[in-house]
């Protein structure tokens, strides 16, 4: 499965923004944006002008990095986004909080989409009752989001347990601590996406 390999804080520190990459270091002073707000590379204090296709290829830059798509597959979900009713860049936004690598975050099973994407690829996470581990793969209303009985037994479940009655999850989701799982009550709307990203800067992008 191709990914991303290189640092995550680079991607930060392009955007100027805390992206939330690497979980609870983004919410220390160890973060790269607090201690080098500047974008990276040698000219990265140089101040540019950022012409109109720079802002929506940079807003799309963003929500690829935030859920750690690449370009083909996110440019997937972009026509399935266009095929559907309704808005393009909401139903852009709705496909990607519904990936499964994302809904295990969502669910607080990982510290990160990353790590989420880890746990499904190594088979700790079953759909409806089967392993599972495609990360792409897209949640529906009613379906149920567990880790799997033999690994529920790992040191790192044995924390993440003790850990989940403090975590809150989206309103469109709903978790089951003592049981390690979760079950989606209805399909994501805008409002419950608190991604910050610009979904119209997307449509534009790729409408050019």
């Amino acid at each position: 499965m191709a990914r991303y390999t290189g640092p995550v804080c680079r991607l930060c520190r392009r955007q100027g923004m805390k992206l939330f990459l690497k979980g609870e270091r983004c919410f220390t002073p160890k973060c790269a944006v607090e201690r080098r707000p500047m974008p990276p590379g040698d000219h990265g204090q140089r101040r540019r002008k950022v012409s109109e296709y720079g802002e929506h290829l940079k807003e799309k830059q963003k929500a690829r990095a935030i859920y750690g798509v690449l370009e083909r597959q996110f440019r997937r979900h972009f026509q399935d986004a266009q095929r559907q009713a309704g808005a393009t860049g909401e139903n852009l936004l709705k496909l990607l909080e519904t990936r499964l690598d994302n809904v295990v975050y969502r669910l607080g099973f990982a510290d990160s989409r990353n790590q989420a994407r880890q746990l499904v690829t190594h088979g700790h996470i079953q759909l409806n009752g089967r392993r599972t581990d495609i990360a792409s793969a897209l949640v529906r209303q009613g379906d149920v989001i567990s880790v799997m009985p033999r690994s529920r037994e790992t040191e790192y479940f044995k924390v993440v347990g003790e850990t989940l009655a403090k975590k809150s999850v989206p309103r469109w989701l709903e978790l089951d601590p003592a049981a390690l799982s979760g079950r989606v009550l209805t399909p994501p709307s805008r409002e419950d996406i608190e991604t910050n990203v610009n979904e119209q800067l997307i449509v534009e992008f790729y409408s050019r």
